[in-house]
């Protein structure tokens, strides 16, 4: 029990480490080395006979004689990573892909010691933001790589391509004789395939300085760049990571489970607070501004003890299918109200007065432009429709 507790204590701690770094906005490479060590200290727990029993379930089509295809599921993961990116439109974006046996095997055959697969692959991991020269002084000067061995593990990692090179690799005469490099090739070639097949190969890279240092990586492993484009003419391009990332880690659930059984697992993550960040630079350098609400319309009074009229018309512009809404107070004063539209970001703002309620008309004013005109009660919604249905920038 004492040993028990004593490793509980170590989750705990590991866990607040974690959640440290996370707030101190912490390397995303530091953090995710963190989190594996937290998820090993789990594993060593087992199962707890106090909770409820943990079932691990497989695919109902998978078995071992090989009919399950990994490949499906992998393609499908880089389908949606690229359907959620095109939607955001944030910009062109590239996805990375390669494969952790891959990795293994090349480095192998260059004569990486089995010790130094991981910190190795933490260098090679950092090509996209420094140069080959950097990487491999670091991997030479600090880690201790034989010279020759960086320089033949540069030869590989600065290559990327399409299924044309998995094909080049599978015929690479050292290579093609590793059997885990060899099984990545292959699941590579046929992912290719399949990408294809859904029209995304034209957004997918085969880049072999993509290295993921995690070691509960098994097989593909992805992630998705922004191509960065200056926002304007002469203006430096955003600088922003990758956005979304993922991969295959088939060991990573059966050490949740008593008897280690293989569960199949494949996923990937959007970076939503880097994709918050890119937007708000954007809309920070084109001078526009965020919009917190889909609120169409804020119907507003120029005058005291005109609540009523107000809720009647929100009620008739609601059961029209507009968005609309109104300040809560009884008597908002008319600056406050056109200021709340400024902050918000509502496009239009139809106001009450009393002169307006005798002559059967309701004043409507573009936010923007500040522009207004006086439309008739019963024309009011089709104007409205007609004006939000021109593009405009919601963000």
């Amino acid at each position: 029990m004492a040993e028990r507790a004593a490793l509980e204590e170590l989750v705990r701690l590991q866990g607040e480490r974690v959640r440290g770094l996370k707030q101190q906005k912490a390397s995303a490479e530091q953090i995710e080395e963190e989190v594996a060590k937290l998820l090993k200290l789990k594993a060593q727990l087992g199962p707890d006979e106090g909770k409820q029993k943990f079932v691990l379930k497989t695919p109902k089509d998978f078995d071992i004689a090989g009919q399950f295809d990994p490949m499906i599921p992998d393609a499908e993961c880089l389908k949606i990573m690229c359907e959620i990116l095109s939607s955001l439109q944030i910009g062109d974006f590239l996805v990375k892909v390669n494969d952790r046996r891959i990795l293994d095997g090349m480095f192998a055959i260059c004569g990486v010691p089995d010790s130094k697969f991981r910190t190795i692959c933490s260098s090679v991991d950092k090509l996209d933001k420094v140069s080959w020269e950097e990487v491999k002084n670091e991997m030479v000067g600090e880690k201790g790589l034989a010279p020759k061995v960086a320089d033949r593990i540069g030869d590989y990692v600065q290559q990327h391509g399409g299924v044309s090179l998995v094909e080049q690799l599978l015929q690479d005469p050292e290579l093609s004789q590793n059997k885990q490099a060899l099984e990545g090739l292959g699941d590579l070639k046929i992912l290719f395939e399949y990408l294809t097949l859904f029209g995304i190969a034209d957004k997918i890279s085969f880049d072999l300085s993509l290295a993921r240092g995690l070691d509960y990586y098994t097989g593909v492993i992805y992630e998705a760049v922004l191509l960065q484009t200056p926002v304007r003419a002469g203006e430096e391009p955003l600088g922003v990571g990758s956005v979304a990332a993922g991969g295959r880690y088939d060991g990573l659930v059966g050490m949740f489970d008593p008897k280690g059984r293989k569960v199949p697992c494949v996923g990937l993550s959007i970076g939503v607070e880097r994709i918050f960040s890119i937007v708000e630079q954007r809309l920070e350098a084109l001078e526009e501004k965020v919009r917190t609400t889909e609120t169409q319309v804020l119907v507003a009074s120029a005058q005291k003890k005109l609540l009523e009229e107000r809720l009647r018309l929100v009620s008739e512009l609601w059961d029209a299918g507009i968005k609309a809404e109104l300040l809560y107070k009884k008597n908002p004063k008319l600056l406050n109200q056109l200021q709340y539209c400024e902050e918000a970001g509502i496009p239009l703002v139809v106001i009450i007065g009393e002169q307006e309620l005798k002559d059967g008309v309701i004043k409507l004013r573009s936010v923007a432009s500040r522009e207004e005109v006086d439309v008739r009660r019963e024309d009011l919604v089709e104007e409205i429709k007609r004006r939000t249905s021109q593009p405009f920038c919601i963000c």
